[in-house]
């Protein structure tokens, strides 16, 4: 699933093609994109045509394109949700699920292999959906408060990668950014929150926003064609993952080699000499 890395890429690029732009019609291929809106995909056609977008927003792995009056249309990319900008007589993608014409002679079209995004109108929701109001602050958020958040970490009873996973405590961060994280500040992804003082949990946050930034500048993460920037262009992070998806291959800081473990119906990866097994009674240090 697209993390911050690969939902800032995308944002950035719908606005330079969208931002400013009138829906001048709406036509939805395949009706479970827009099942969120139980009036029906006709209503969901006719309550966006005519509408101006401006500029796209973010907060964590959430994107939505708020209109000049004031509503928005809000994006879940799922697993393979991708927005396109192509000139409205060419080619359609395959899994292209839903089209919306405008003003500059362009199409923004929205794609789904798996169709587990999908697109709802919220009303009033251009400054911030509603929908999404009780997710966190990302780390590239203005008002992001790195104390506060390293304090909310630490109150926690729980392991730090799930703490880093729970978009209510800091957003943006998924399976992939945590685990280059959690390398990065040399820590166990089963270290007890609660064990960690203020200066550690500020580090690994610090280092989440790190590698994040690193994943931005390269364009994000791409393993498959399910995520692609709006222009079709494949992010290239993945050539400078540490451990995520490296097991059996050496760790870049000190040559041991990357293990995979199960964890919470997936897997975590991390180096074994530089990210060793939390002691049970560890303090916070």
């Amino acid at each position: 699933m697209p993390e911050l890395p690969e939902v800032e890429t995308v944002r950035r690029g719908l606005t330079d093609a969208v931002a400013g732009t009138r829906v001048e019609r709406v036509q939805v291929l395949h009706p479970r994109p827009v099942r969120r809106h139980l009036a029906g995909p006709d209503d969901f056609a006719a309550a966006l045509t005519g509408r101006t977008f401006t500029e796209p927003a973010r907060r964590g792995k959430y994107l939505w394109l708020p209109f000049a009056d004031g509503d928005a249309l809000l994006a879940h990319l799922g697993m393979s949700g991708q927005f396109r900008v192509d000139a409205a007589d060419g080619p359609l993608a395959p899994n292209t699920r839903v089209l919306f014409d405008l003003d500059s002679g362009a199409q923004l079209r929205f794609v789904d292999q798996r169709m587990f995004g999908g697109l709802s109108l919220s009303p009033g929701g251009a400054e911030l959906p509603a929908e999404v109001a009780h997710i966190g602050r990302d780390p590239f958020d203005p008002q992001f408060d790195l104390a506060a958040a390293s304090r909310r970490l630490r109150a926690r009873r729980t392991g730090i990668k799930r703490a880093l996973l729970d978009q209510q405590l800091v957003s943006g961060i998924g399976n992939i950014y945590a685990d280059e994280a959690l390398w990065l500040a040399k820590t166990h992804y089963a270290r007890g929150t609660w064990s960690l003082s203020a200066a550690k949990a500020a580090e690994i946050l610090t280092a989440a926003t790190a590698v994040m930034s690193r994943a931005l500048a390269a364009g994000g993460t791409s393993f498959d064609a399910l995520y692609v920037n709006v222009n079709g262009a494949s992010g290239y992070f993945d050539r400078a993952l540490a451990v995520y998806g490296q097991e059996g291959r050496p760790c870049p800081r000190c040559g041991a080699l990357v293990r995979r473990e199960p964890f919470m119906n997936r897997s975590s990866y991390r180096c074994p000499h530089c990210q060793r097994t939390p002691v049970a009674s560890a303090r916070a240090v």
